[in-house]
């Protein structure tokens, strides 16, 4: 597969979540506003930011007037999972210059992450240059509709009537990306503990509580993989 063949495949393979992307890009320019953001304000933080669960986590917690501070830790809290996807690529695409990683990082969306690592897993004999290249193609097709749809959110976001619920697009874009990658028992088992611990918690103010569940599926995960290494261990001695 050439670079070029790549991009496209790439731009394609992520069409499907446009569907997504759009009713979740322009409810984030209707809470926005309502939350009394104006057109640029809402514009700058998801041109900056370009992450829609933090900005969604950060705008709610202005909105019950909670510490600047506590708005930004719970955003960042919710952002980390980048680092973790960061590590998920280094092995596919660690080989490229550092700007192309910077803009790799900036681009980094959750639907185009799901999708290229998918690929890379079921593609072993892809070459360096081409994985790069379908990482833009898939970066490259959800970026634009975010913005776009964004501005168009904030712009006329008083006319969408409420009986719209665009709210809907939140989890079912999470559900679409999260199941395909629950792949082995560790992964069951992290998603379960930290699905049960944020409904747990969700007494807890300020949404702190998604972070609480967060740490421990975390921890639940490792522990859990680290269980079947050893039990693997064992048997092959």
């Amino acid at each position: 597969m050439t670079p070029r063949q790549a991009f496209w495949r790439g731009y394609w393979d992520c069409a499907p979540f446009i569907l997504i992307v759009v009713p979740y890009s322009m409810l984030f320019g209707v809470v926005a506003r309502d939350a009394g953001l104006d057109v640029l304000q809402t514009m700058s933080m998801s041109v900056l930011v370009i992450a829609g669960a933090s900005q969604f986590t950060a705008i709610a917690l202005l909105q019950d007037q909670a510490p600047v501070f506590i708005a930004l830790l719970a955003a960042l809290a919710v952002n980390l999972r980048m680092a973790m996807y960061s590590a998920a690529l280094v092995p596919h695409l660690g080989h490229a210059r550092l700007g192309v990683r910077a803009l790799m990082a900036y681009l980094m969306v959750d639907q185009a992450f799901a999708v290229a690592v998918r690929t890379y897993q079921d593609s072993p004999d892809m070459k360096p240059a081409a994985k790069v290249a379908y990482y833009f193609g898939a970066m490259l097709l959800i970026c634009p509709f975010w913005y776009a749809f964004t501005l168009i959110g904030a712009l006329v976001g008083q006319a969408i009537p409420a009986s719209f619920s665009l709210d809907f697009a939140v989890p079912v874009c999470f559900i679409a990306l999260t199941a395909p990658l629950l792949r082995s028992g560790p992964h069951i088992f992290a998603a379960l503990i930290a699905s049960g611990a944020a409904l747990a918690f969700s007494w807890v103010p300020w949404s702190l509580g998604l972070i609480i569940a967060a740490l421990l599926g975390v921890f639940a995960g490792g522990q859990a993989e680290l269980h079947v290494t050893r039990r693997a261990q064992r048997l092959i001695s």
